[in-house]
């Protein structure tokens, strides 16, 4: 029987667990079940059973595995086991608390075998050190490889003996190669060995031929169960006693019923017996005296090997003797020249060493900066406590105006406030003549650049616990190691100085003209020990350097940077606020000397309203006069022309006339935030609340029966929808129908998206909201179906996603482009705390095919309403994302969602995709940019990317430097707005019908 096995675990050298390699997948399977069955199992109570088989959570890697306790360590309660991992072979000690009852359904024989090298055993006399590195030779054959194993026997234990190979290597052999084990005849203990089936065959056969002399002794009783000796004939039971293992059949193979043989062959049988036996015993006497013969040798070899060693030694000392001697005789003959040689070069390095100067200005930068942040530093100004309050003071009064309700106590509360502004306005003047003495920006700059500068050298600002000794601690320090550092240098050059006083007091005892003695012994100093000195000091002075610091040095420095680093911005923080402070003083003292002793009035913007009056009475005369002309039999083209000119005229002239009424507005609100709340209260007439709330889009100059509106019927069935044209713009007029409840919230959704959008205007990616206004009912009747708001907003036509992709879809290029606008709008509606809802593909514009924009949605809806309605479809895939759909509110995760959904739906075009359970889209699309299918699987995924990371991300990187190739005849124009909230199946049929349409979503 040949397997082909996998080892997973070595015990000694010729014994390991092995896995058969065609259980792999049930391992997998086994090990999904118990990850799945045993965290919620019961744990083991009560006395563990040996032979069952448990879960044991392995202490390595956390996992479940099955497992059965081989012995207690400890009994309490909450004791260790010792616990063997029968699936794979090894064991371990665990707490009992991570052994847990496994389903029956697992309780089935261990997946790993363990086994035997077949004829080896171990030595005897085998020591712990080469018993592990058996161990270990073994686990480099068979751990984690694939053996062939062919099975010689099995043991009562569960142990196989085996015959193995790996790659056609006898794995066995190579064991007893190196000495782990030795051989012997037949492998394991007669005990336990159940033998094959040809050996059990030929034992058959033996115990037919020759019976067990012990049989039919007289006076002896044949046993029930007799173990017989396995071999074959008498050599077979010579070769058994040699390798000292004796074998014998297992219980299954007893002789019970053996036949009774005739006492004739049983004394032949004690005859051949008796002769082996001599024979055996004679050959080990003759083992015997020869391994004494060979142990004696082994000595004498051995003591012939230590003497040889001691000689080898001895002379490995006299050659290291002989060739120091000759290197002390070259390096004393050469000595004086390469002590100078050595002498001049580290001089020579020295004088780089200085010249370089890396020790010069050794904590200078940080010395500067602590004097800077402690002398000349800017303090709190005297008057500026003082101002405060008073500011303080009078934005109550200011409070006080704007809430007020009763006219009675208006004019009070102006005087209590114009009282406290005369105050004020004494302290800005002293505050501002205060501020003007001090050298603010040049300190701010200097500051600045402190602060950048340390920064760059210094790193990270960390906590200092105790401040007041910081800077003291430092300058000890610095002038100490200044003074170690002098000293060395001073020492350096003294002992130079005396080295050249030796030499050139010795060049005056070798100059002949000379009449100083030549005797040196009489000169003065030693010159060995000043070139000691010299070397020594100059090796000193070149370890010595001032920018290495151990860690106390290294938290002294770190601690006087980062006090400097809190004194800086203690006095930045304090600058900004005196620089704030005087920026607003010096607008109050501007505005409070225009307006001393008078307030602000409405007269221009009454003017503008009066000509605004007179403008529309002219065009409702004109547009009654065409209507007339153009309902009577004889009228005439020429006429109608003519009154249609001055109809356009008089609609530009209003029309300017109301961006001046706006220019008004914006004026008087700016007075009323700033200065003076009580204009609304003082001139109520002026609607300037209405226009503010409005966030600047109100108008109620401006009505719909004034524009040349066309009907856009077919552009949305559930609202008026009206085209008009405004200086040679298009624009739309969404109608809203509300009522006194929702007319207040309607404005107030509308100006705070129109706030969001004038934070960066154009630059936003939204649409723009250009007026707001009321229908009025004295110029005609107004049906029930009438809305009383309209709002006006760009119209561009044939820009939607749907209407682009219909016609002619954009490329991979143009999508992102687009996307990154659209990914912009989202990011500043977000930042303003709006969530979209309405993000489809009637409701984003590619004007000119590149540049993104997110048109807005219905005023007159909550986000729930927006993102519920049945307008977030696109094809076959909805934009609503999960969590909606579980009832969970809108949100900026939710609009992210229909963004990644949108993005897909451009990417893939018209190939198509398979949606998931959870209704998100299957993204592995054939020929998908890697880049953008990982950007959309992070739309897709709970975690969600904000607006914000989705323009980092690496798809928009290029984008820009991307050319979006042109469209023949393709000229920019402004694109169509429709209402977003409109979907209407007829509305996307109106879409796919007319190719130059928009689809306004409402």
């Amino acid at each position: 029987q040949v397997e082909d096995v996998v080892g997973c675990h070595v015990e000694d050298a010729i014994t390991f667990w092995a896995q058969d390699i065609s259980t792999v997948n049930d391992l997998l399977q086994l090990s999904c079940a118990l990850a799945e069955a045993c965290p919620r199992a019961n744990a083991a109570f009560g006395k563990l059973d040996f032979t069952k088989i448990y879960g044991g959570c392995f202490s390595e890697d956390r996992c479940w595995y099955r497992c059965m306790v081989q012995h207690m360590i400890s009994n309490e309660k909450a004791g260790t086991c010792q616990v063997l991992y029968i699936d794979y072979g090894n064991s371990e000690i665990i707490n009992r608390s991570e052994i847990v009852e496994i389903p029956e359904n697992l309780q089935y024989p261990s997946v790993a075998k363990r086994y035997r090298l077949w004829g080896l055993q171990l030595p005897a006399n085998q020591n712990l050190n080469m018993f592990d590195q058996g161990k270990k030779f073994l686990g480099s054959l068979v751990f984690e490889k694939a053996v062939k194993i062919r099975q010689k026997a099995k043991q009562k234990d569960g142990v196989i003996i085996v015959q193995a190979e790996c790659e056609k290597v006898d794995i066995g052999e190579e064991v007893a190669k190196a000495g782990f084990a030795e051989k012997c005849r037949i492998p394991g203990n007669t005990d336990s060995v159940e033998m094959k089936e040809d050996n059990v065959q030929n034992q058959r056969k033996m115990m037919k031929t020759i019976s067990p002399p012990w049989l039919n002794r007289t006076g002896r009783t044949p046993c029930n169960s007799p173990r017989e000796p396995l071999g074959s004939g008498a050599a077979a039971e010579r070769n058994q006693v040699f390798a000292g293992n004796r074998m014998f059949l297992t219980k299954e193979k007893k002789l019970a019923s053996a036949p009774v043989l005739n006492r004739s062959l049983a004394c032949m049988g004690d005859q051949n017996l008796a002769v082996e036996n001599g024979n055996v015993e004679e050959e080990k006497e003759g083992l015997r005296k020869e391994n004494v013969n060979l142990l004696r040798r082994q000595k004498e070899l051995e003591l012939e090997v230590e003497c040889l060693k001691g000689e080898l030694k001895v002379c490995g000392k006299k050659e290291a003797s002989r060739k120091a001697t000759e290197h002390l005789k070259e390096t004393l003959h050469n000595y004086i020249g390469t002590k100078m040689r050595n002498l001049a070069a580290n001089v020579k390095v020295l004088k780089e060493f200085r010249h370089t100067k890396k020790n010069a200005g050794f904590g200078e930068q940080l010395s500067q900066a602590i004097t800077l942040v402690t002398e000349g530093n800017i303090t709190v100004p005297c008057s500026l406590k003082k101002l405060q309050e008073l500011w303080t003071e009078y934005d109550l009064a200011q409070e006080m105006i704007r809430l007020c309700k009763n006219m009675d106590e208006r004019d009070e509360l102006i005087i209590k406030r114009n009282g406290v502004q005369q105050s004020l306005y004494s302290a800005v003047k002293e505050f501002i003549l205060e501020v003007d003495q001090l050298f603010i920006c040049e300190r701010s700059d200097m500051l600045q650049g402190l602060s950048v500068s340390l920064g760059m050298v210094y790193g990270r600002v960390c906590e200092v616990s105790d401040s007041e000794d910081v800077f003291q601690q430092f300058f000890k320090w610095k002038h100490a190691k200044m003074e170690e550092f002098v000293n060395v240098r001073n020492n350096t050059d003294a002992a130079l100085q005396v080295l050249t006083d030796l030499f050139s007091n010795i060049l005056k005892r070798f100059d002949l003209t000379s009449e100083v003695s030549s005797d040196l012994e009489e000169a003065p100093g030693n010159v060995d020990e000043a070139l000691k000195d010299v070397e020594l000091s100059i090796c000193r002075e070149l370890k010595t350097d001032l920018t290495e610091h151990d860690e106390k040095e290294k938290g002294i420095i770190r601690s006087a940077y980062s006090e400097v680093m809190h004194k800086v911005r203690q006095e930045q923080d304090l600058i900004t606020v005196i620089q704030k402070t005087y920026s607003a003083s010096v607008e109050f003292k501007e505005q409070a000397e225009k307006w001393m002793d008078r307030r602000p009035n409405i007269d221009n913007l009454l003017s503008i309203k009066k000509t605004v009056k007179s403008l529309k009475v002219q065009l409702r005369w004109k547009l009654t006069e065409k209507n007339n002309l153009e309902e009577s039999d004889d009228d005439s083209e020429l006429e109608i022309t003519r009154i249609k000119e001055e109809i356009a005229v008089l609609r530009n002239k209003l029309l300017q006339e109301i961006y001046k009424e706006q220019e008004e507005y914006e004026k008087l609100a700016y007075l009323v935030q700033k200065w003076f709340p009580e204009l609304p209260l003082l001139y109520p007439e002026a609607g300037i609340l209405s226009y503010m709330n409005s966030g600047g889009l109100l108008s109620h100059s401006l009505e719909r029966d004034l524009l040349d509106a066309e009907p856009m019927k077919k552009l949305s069935t559930k609202r008026p929808l009206v085209c008009s044209e405004i200086q040679d713009q298009k624009v739309l007029l969404k109608g809203y129908s509300v009522d006194v409840s929702s007319e207040a919230k309607v404005i107030e959704r509308i100006a705070k998206y129109h706030r969001a959008w004038d934070q960066q205007k154009e630059k936003s990616s939204l649409l723009q909201l250009l007026f707001l206004l009321f229908c009025k009912a004295r110029f005609k009747p107004i049906m029930l179906s009438d809305p009383l708001v309209y709002l006006m907003v760009p119209y561009y036509p044939g820009a939607s996603l749907i209407a682009l992709q219909a016609d002619a879809p954009l490329t991979l290029e143009e999508t992102l482009k687009v996307m990154k606008g659209v990914a912009q709008g989202l990011q500043i509606l977000h930042g303003a705390n709006i969530v979209h809802g309405s993000l489809h593909g009637n409701n984003i514009f590619a004007v000119n095919r590149k540049e993104g924009i997110v048109g807005d949605f219905d005023f007159s809806k909550s986000e729930e309403q927006r993102a519920a309605a049945d307008t977030m479809v696109i094809g076959t895939l909805s934009l609503v994302s999960p969590e909606l759909k579980m009832g969970q509110p809108a949100s900026p995760a939710s609009d992210m969602y229909a963004y990644g959904c949108l993005l897909f739906w451009l990417c893939v075009q018209n190939q198509e995709f398979v949606l998931k359970e959870d209704g998100t889209p299957e993204v592995n699309v054939v020929g998908m940019d890697d880049k953008v299918k990982s950007l959309i699987l992070n739309l897709f995924c709970c975690n969600r990317l904000t607006a914000e990371q989705v323009l980092r991300d690496d798809c928009f990187f290029l984008v820009d430097a991307v050319p979006v190739p042109s469209q023949p005849g393709e000229e920019h124009k402004p694109c169509e707005e429709h209402d977003s909230e409109k979907k209407d199946e007829d509305a996307v049929d109106a879409v796919n019908s007319e190719k130059n349409a928009v689809n306004p979503t409402q």
